[in-house]
């Protein structure tokens, strides 16, 4: 049983992982903001380029930072009930959403979003803008990469519920899942 502690652990890390690339892709995002007002309201100069930069930023760090928000139990739910549960009927609240809704969808977004992206590949999509940035498809890959992130994410979070119940003792606090 204690191998499914190794294993969440080998999970926990990915998303902490995410969770630390998120964080500093916030950090250059808000540089580049910064930057865009400055040279805007400053200098009077617009940049297409860094406008457009701000949104792929926001869009990777929120795509990669869900992955980090599920292992750190961030997520949306319900807790006018599930908090009261024992730690025993949260951990199977929680596989079996995770299992019917979480995994399931996120593996749906994956699937489709690689021919989203490999569209956008394919044809060189770009900015309709003159002076916007190149090369669309990186950002649209983000979305089946973040989605099935999410579900390993999910399957960290089985393993944590696992552990909940088979190796209650041997858990951190169940807010923890360090």
């Amino acid at each position: 049983m204690r191998k499914l502690i190794y294993i969440e652990r080998l999970f926990n890390r990915i998303a902490d992982g995410l969770g630390w690339l998120s964080s500093m892709l916030f950090l250059l995002l808000l540089i580049n903001v910064t930057y865009d007002v400055v040279m805007r309201y400053a200098f009077n100069d617009v940049s297409i380029a860094f406008q457009e930069l701000e949104w792929h930023l926001f869009s990777a760090v929120f795509l990669l930072g869900v992955p980090y928000a599920i292992k750190a139990g961030g997520h949306v739910r319900v807790d006018l009930f599930y908090e009261r549960l024992s730690t025993k009927a949260q951990a199977i609240i929680d596989i079996l959403g995770t299992t019917i809704f979480l995994i399931p969808f996120c593996l749906l977004v994956a699937f489709y979003g690689i021919d989203f992206a490999k569209e956008s590949y394919l044809l060189g999509e770009t900015s309709g803008d003159p002076g916007g940035l190149s090369h669309r498809w990186i950002i649209k890959a983000m979305i089946p990469l973040s989605f099935f992130l999410m579900a390993l994410s999910g399957v960290g979070l089985i393993l944590h519920s696992l552990n909940k119940i088979f190796n209650p003792y041997l858990m951190h606090q169940p807010s923890n899942r360090s």
